[in-house]
């Protein structure tokens, strides 16, 4: 596989700046809205470079390397303590590492912050907003944080709000919102600035059917924009529909990492996944 680091200048469309560039293999068909078609390479928007992260004497993630391309879908899976949220607090730079590197459409998460997160959308699996505010407020809030323009938010919340079914709430002061209304207002708000990549822990907990439907099309919407989704999840019939690409961790440890389709094969996703924990248990 070639890589190509260090691209500088401007893409229409895609905005990227030193994003890295590989040549496309089995993993990348492709398809409308997914890197440079006329010569065959892909935008790399995630890039995690052995990473590791220890808490005193255990090893949380270790040596931990996934690449995420524009418009991948791409599912982490494993068991609770695997290192799937701590993995996905370092991307999203609320928590330092140990060792390695991760790049956010080309940009460190670590040496430029900043630049990094104005690239991304972080959707943790307990949502801790300011219940102070009204929901319109705490997204306009968002909105301006992230510099979006007057009528692009209106269009925005618009929609989304309209979609999840939460206009009617959005006057109403957070402190009064369900878990799942939450939920619904901080994806709206993690949506409002168009993220080239959004990272989302557990995304679909506390979301009822409709909601949790109304996502997934927003996610597909996203990926034909040739943005990316890293998300982890339990749900591993969720998993083997939706991600174009999944990887499995355990006890820190990458297992497995690639196309779904390719991992699965003719099993069903939960098959493949307890035979390679189990295998993992024994290895370890």
């Amino acid at each position: 596989m070639t890589a190509v680091t260090g691209l500088s200048g401007r893409r229409d469309g895609f905005g990227v700046v030193g994003a890295s560039l590989r040549r496309r293999d089995g993993f990348g068909q492709t398809r409308s809205g997914r890197g440079d078609e006329g010569t065959g390479y892909t935008i790399v928007m995630l890039e995690i470079r052995h990473l590791t992260k220890s808490y005193g004497a255990v090893k949380a993630v270790d040596d931990l390397s996934l690449t995420i391309d524009d418009g991948d879908i791409f599912g982490f899976i494993g068991l609770n303590g695997a290192g799937k949220t701590t993995t996905i607090k370092a991307v999203v730079g609320i928590h330092p590492f140990d060792s390695g590197e991760i790049l956010i459409n080309g940009t460190s998460i670590s040496a430029d912050p900043i630049a990094a997160k104005r690239q991304l959308a972080y959707i943790p699996d307990n949502p801790d907003v300011y219940e102070f505010m009204t929901g319109g407020k705490y997204l306009n809030f968002v909105a301006d944080i992230f510099a979006v323009g007057r009528r692009e938010r209106q269009e925005r919340i618009e929609k989304y709000a309209t979609g999840l079914e939460l206009t009617d709430d959005l006057s109403s002061p957070i402190g009064s919102y369900s878990h799942g209304m939450m939920q619904k207002l901080v994806v709206i708000g993690a949506l409002i600035h168009q993220p080239k990549l959004l990272v989302l822990d557990e995304p679909f907990v506390g979301l009822d059917p409709r909601a949790t439907f109304v996502l997934k099309g927003y996610f597909r919407e996203m990926t034909a924009r040739g943005d990316s989704i890293f998300f982890s999840t339990h749900g591993l019939d969720v998993a083997q529909s939706l991600c174009d690409k999944i990887a499995i961790i355990q006890k820190g440890v990458l297992l497995e990492a690639g196309a779904t389709g390719q991992i699965v094969g003719k099993q069903s996703l939960e098959s493949v996944f307890l035979e390679l924990t189990a295998e993992g248990e024994r290895a370890q």
